[in-house]
């Protein structure tokens, strides 16, 4: 196409005909109720060009209208959405897949598990979405105070989606059994598996609600399974590729069952990024393959499983009862302790699947709005900024409106305006705590409250520009003398200066090029004169990035 440029300044014509055309809003080529194509591919016209480009709307609401050739028919893009939707800048991430994650090890997650009581859960929607958003990212939740009381937790799958009945059930009951068809239902150790891997397709969440724990042992463990591939592919990448192109036979039997699945132990996707992991020694069945064949898996099997035992990978929670346990079960692996078979424990358990709680969280997210980021911004932002000559909200304004004249994508214009919004807490201001020398990880608390509105290509430059901090100070001479006094200080509090392998495996990350771009803009973003717009100016940019 030509290269026509609409009266706003915004270019589209580095933009496929094809593509903008066919993505048209208009109630012509869309139900406006549903948002469903009213037509087919090839009903486009050949020889499809834009025959002109002009202004419409104004203010939050400008927009550029496309007239088409050859049959003159008429397209609104709001240039927020074109802004967000620019062909090369990154797109929504499959959440399914390990780029949709937070991978986390026990440590990772110390003073943060993601928790909430049943009756902030039940009773307001932005503590459910926050929840249901840390199963998506960190493959699970732990729901406290849940009325000890029979097949309640089946009430707790049916807050964001629908029960999955198999043959154990609507529900199973996780108790000694006297005949038990499964080692669940006993009193034994159980290694980290994930359940289920004889069915196709896999339940995709479990549930687990504590009605009594009086017995010695009997603790329950987690292990971020995608989180263990990644480091099997980092430490033995023939190893994990025998694992990902091996299909294995699972198979569970008994009286009045017979399953079985025919799949790898790491699932990934086209792209070669994990998606699934299927892990449980009691259920694989014999492999029929050539020899060299079997020696190879079995090599790559057992390194696996002996890296699933690491002690730092495993997260141990003892439920008490009331504690209701969701988790992704296409990623996280569960384990227990042994108990006393004389103590009581009795857990009530049942199987949903991921399309419903993301459906419930997107429709959640519809009904939300910007206003509580909008107050933060008017209120607690007015305070100081950590010993800095800049107020909070100066502070992060100023890093936005950096990032802006850059020429930055619109995602890292958001990274950037909302990179400290974890120092806040309500109207309070934790940053004072990391002055005082405790840290207060804000950018992982502000990285998962943010999530509560925008995807990771929002929330991990946030996640990771503190950690951007400490790597530059590795490998970049006089960047650390150029800090201001105020920041050096808090680089002691929150870890230092990256070691060497540190900062090696700083630079692997994924996201680790937009982090260190955030954390530019966050040092230059201190200055008592810098005139900066206020925070509506950067709403319609906001506005085209929100998830739903």
């Amino acid at each position: 196409m030509s290269d026509p440029s609409s009266p706003s300044g915004f270019p589209i014509g580095d933009m496929p005909v094809m593509w903008l055309r066919d993505n048209c809003p208009c109630a012509q080529c869309r139900d406006p109720r549903s948002g469903q194509k009213l037509f087919q591919i090839g009903d486009l016209p050949a020889g499809l060009r834009v025959k002109a480009v002009a202004a419409a709307g104004g203010g939050a609401g400008q927009a550029v209208e496309v007239v088409w050739a050859p049959d003159g028919h008429r397209s609104a893009y709001p240039t927020a959405w074109l802004e967000a939707n620019r062909p090369g800048t990154p797109g929504r991430r499959d959440r399914r897949t390990e780029d949709g994650k937070e991978l986390w090890t026990a440590r990772d997650l110390a003073g943060r598990l993601p928790g909430a009581r049943w009756e902030d859960y039940v009773g307001e929607p932005a503590v459910r979405a926050r929840m249901l958003e840390s199963v998506l990212r960190l493959g699970f939740m732990v729901l406290r105070g849940v009325p000890e009381r029979d097949e309640q937790v089946l009430a707790v799958a049916e807050t964001f989606g629908h029960v999955r009945e198999t043959n154990y059930g609507k529900l199973f009951d996780v108790r000694v059994e006297p005949d038990p068809n499964n080692l669940a239902f006993t009193s034994s150790a159980i290694t980290p598996h994930t359940d289920n891997p004889y069915r196709d397709p896999v339940p995709t969440l479990q549930l687990l609600h504590c009605l009594v724990n009086d017995a010695d042992g009997g603790d329950s463990g987690l292990v971020d399974g995608f989180g263990a591939a990644a480091l099997l592919r980092r430490e033995d990448p023939e190893a994990f590729e025998v694992l990902v192109r091996t299909p294995v036979p699972f198979v569970f039997r008994d009286a009045d069952t017979d399953l079985r699945a025919h799949r790898p132990l790491i699932g990934t996707d086209s792209l070669g990024r994990v998606r699934e992991v299927r892990f449980n020694n009691r259920s694989i069945s014999t492999l029929r393959l050539a020899a060299g064949e079997l020696e190879s898996f079995y090599s790559a099997y057992r390194t696996f499983a002996e890296l699933l035992l690491r002690p730092e990978l495993r997260l141990d929670l003892r439920l008490v009862p009331g504690d209701c346990l969701v988790f992704d079960n296409t990623r996280l692996l569960h384990a227990r302790t042994a108990f006393a078979q004389d103590g009581a424990r009795h857990l009530q358990g049942c199987y949903a699947d991921l399309d419903g709680l993301e459906s419930t969280l997107a429709v959640l997210r519809r009904a939300d709005t910007l206003e509580p980021l909008a107050e933060l911004f008017e209120g607690a932002g007015a305070v100081e900024y950590l010993g800095e000559p800049v107020s909070m909200a100066q502070h992060m304004l100023q890093a936005g409106a950096l990032a802006e004249a850059a020429g930055a994508p619109p995602h890292l214009v958001a990274a950037a305006l909302l990179h400290d919004i974890g120092h806040f807490e309500g109207d309070a201001v934790t940053g004072r705590d990391l002055m005082g020398g405790n840290d207060n990880r804000h950018s992982h608390t502000g990285a998962d409250w943010l999530g509560r509105w925008f995807g990771p290509e929002v929330t991990e430059p946030v996640r990771l520009h503190v950690a951007a901090k400490r790597y530059l100070c590795a490998v970049e001479p006089g960047y650390y003398e150029e800090l201001s006094s105020a920041s050096k200080y808090t680089l002691e509090v929150q870890g230092g200066v990256m070691s060497p392998a540190e900062a090696a495996e700083f630079a692997g990350l994924a996201g680790a090029g937009d982090a260190v771009a955030v954390r530019r803009w966050d040092d230059g973003a201190k200055d008592p004169l810098g005139v900066t717009p206020g925070f509506e100016h950067f709403l319609p940019l906001l506005g085209g990035l929100l998830r739903g």
